[in-house]
C-alpha cells in the first residue's frame, strides 16, 4: 500500500480535547486519499464502482438527426410561406412513412413535401422540423393541414451529438457508477470500464462484556449490536469487509489485533475502548503504533472518536476509533468516518443537501458543541413540513435511530430551540 501523506498536527491549531466538527471533518478530508490500483470489469460488475479513468465517448449521441415526437417532418420554410396564408395554415402533401431504425421513407422528397415520421426515425434530408401528430389538423387525402402557429422551425428535432458528442468525456474519473451511468456507457458501445480496486475495510467490537448473538447472557454481558451496524453501513459503501470480532480489553490483544488489522487492509474501524475508563486502551495503543490526531470532538453523540495512523512493518492504514455506545457508533459514522471512506475509494463525498423546517417541539441545547438529534420528518397540518425528535436520545438507545428518518443537527453555535423554530435536518435516505 502507497505511503500516506503526514497528516496535519491537531495540537499545532486546534484544542485537542474537544475539536469542533467541521475542524475534525477537514482533517478527516485531508488524511483521506485515494488507494492505489486500477482494475477493468464488465459493464454489468461496475455498478457502486469507482471510475479510474474518464469515458470518452466513441460516438456522437444521437448519432445521427432524428425525430423527438411522432408526427410529420418538413422543412421549416413552408413555416415563412404558408399556402392559403390569409387564414394562417400549411397544407402539405405527404410523401411517405420513416420509422426508427427504418428507412426515411418509400419516396425521396420533393420542396414543399413532408414525411409521416417516428420518434427516433432518422430525419430526412432537407427537414429541420417535426409538427406533432396531435396538431395536425387534418390528415387526409394524401395531405396534412396544421397552424403555421402551432410549432416554430426546428422544433421536435434533435441534432446529432446534442447529447453528446465523439470525443467529449461522458463519466469523469472518481465517478461512483449508478444504474443510470451503465446504460448511458452501454448506449456508447462500452462493454468494459477502468475502476479503482475496493478499499478494504477491517472492523472489530472492544470489551469483555460483549457476547456475540446466540452465546449466553452472563450478569452484566451484552449483546454485540455495534458489528451488525458497522457491517450494514460499510456494505452501503460497496468495500471489501473484514470483520474481526469481539477483542478482550487486553492491551496485548487490541495491539495484536490492530497490526494483524493494519497489514491487511486500509482503514480500520473499531467501536468502543475511546473513553477515559481505566480500561479503554485504543488511544494508548494508537501512540504505540502511529499516531493520534484527535480524539474527542464537540459533539452529541460522539464525542470520544479518536482518528490517526497506524503502521506495522510495511503497512499502514488509518484508524477510526469510535465509541461504544450504538448510537454514537452510528452517528460517528455518517458524519465523520463515511466521507473519509469515500474519498479513499477516489470519489467526492458530496454533503448531503440539509432541510429547513419547523422544528414541532422545544429541544434544550447549549452553544459550544454540534448535537445530531433523531427526528421524524412528516408533513404539517399547514402543508408544510415539521420535524420532532424521536423521544430519548440517548446515545445507548438504538431504537431512536430505528424509528427515526432523519437527523436534526444543532449547530455548535446553537443554544435552545422553541417549538416553531427553524431548525436543520438531514434525511436518513441515501445516506443511512
Amino acid at each position: 500500500m502507497p505511503s500516506l501523506p503526514p497528516l496535519p498536527s491537531c495540537q499545532s491549531d486546534h484544542d485537542a480535547a474537544a475539536l469542533r466538527v467541521d475542524q475534525a471533518q477537514r482533517l478527516l478530508a485531508e488524511a483521506a486519499r485515494p488507494v492505489g490500483g486500477v482494475e477493468r470489469v464488465a459493464l454489468r460488475d461496475a455498478l457502486d464502482r469507482v471510475l479510474a479513468e474518464d469515458v470518452i465517448s466513441p460516438l456522437d449521441v444521437p448519432a445521427h438527426d432524428n425525430a423527438a415526437m411522432d408526427g410529420y417532418a418538413f422543412a421549416g420554410d413552408a413555416l415563412d410561406r404558408p399556402e392559403g396564408a390569409s387564414d394562417g395554415f400549411v397544407t402539405l402533401p405527404v410523401a411517405g412513412t420513416a420509422l426508427a431504425g427504418g428507412s426515411r421513407g418509400d419516396a425521396p422528397l420533393a420542396p414543399g413535401q413532408a414525411l409521416r415520421i417516428m420518434t427516433g426515425a432518422l430525419m430526412p434530408a432537407g427537414c429541420d422540423t417535426v409538427i406533432p401528430q396531435e396538431l395536425v389538423e387534418d390528415a387526409a387525402d394524401g395531405h396534412i393541414r396544421f397552424s403555421a402557429s402551432a410549432v416554430v422551425r426546428g422544433a421536435n428535432r434533435r441534432l446529432r451529438g446534442e447529447d453528446l458528442a465523439r470525443g467529449r468525456a461522458a463519466l469523469a474519473a472518481g465517478r461512483l457508477l449508478r444504474p443510470v451511468d451503465l446504460g448511458l456507457l452501454a448506449s456508447l458501445g462500452v462493454a468494459e470500464v477502468a475502476v479503482r480496486r475496493r478499499l478494504r475495510v477491517a472492523f472489530f467490537s472492544t470489551g469483555d462484556e460483549l457476547r456475540s448473538i446466540g452465546e449466553p447472557l452472563e450478569p452484566g454481558c451484552v449483546y454485540d449490536s455495534n458489528r451488525y451496524t458497522l457491517h450494514g453501513m460499510l456494505r452501503r459503501l460497496h468495500v471489501d469487509l473484514i470483520d474481526l470480532g469481539v477483542v478482550r480489553d487486553d492491551p496485548e490483544a487490541l495491539e495484536a489485533t490492530l497490526r494483524s488489522a493494519c497489514e491487511i487492509a486500509d482503514a480500520v474501524i473499531t467501536s468502543g475502548g475511546v473513553s477515559v475508563g481505566e480500561a479503554d486502551y485504543t488511544k494508548q495503543t494508537m501512540a504505540r503504533l502511529g499516531d493520534v490526531q484527535f480524539w474527542s470532538i464537540a459533539m452529541r453523540p460522539g464525542r470520544p472518536m479518536a482518528f490517526g495512523r497506524i503502521a506495522s512493518g510495511a503497512h499502514e492504514a488509518l484508524l477510526f476509533g469510535l465509541p461504544g455506545n450504538p448510537v454514537a457508533v452510528m452517528v460517528t459514522f455518517y458524519q465523520m468516518v463515511r466521507g473519509a471512506l469515500l474519498r479513499m475509494m477516489g470519489t467526492d463525498a458530496p454533503t448531503p443537501p440539509r432541510l429547513r423546517v419547523r422544528c414541532a417541539q422545544a429541544m434544550r441545547k447549549k452553544p459550544g458543541r454540534t448535537e445530531f438529534q433523531r427526528g421524524v420528518l412528516a408533513p404539517a397540518a399547514d402543508g408544510g413540513l415539521e420535524v420532532r425528535a424521536t423521544g430519548q436520545q440517548g446515545s445507548g438507545v438504538l431504537r431512536s435511530m430505528s424509528e427515526a428518518n432523519c437527523f436534526i443537527v444543532l449547530a455548535h453555535e446553537q443554544g435552545a430551540v422553541a417549538a416553531g423554530d427553524t431548525v436543520e435536518v438531514v434525511l436518513f435516505d441515501g445516506l443511512v
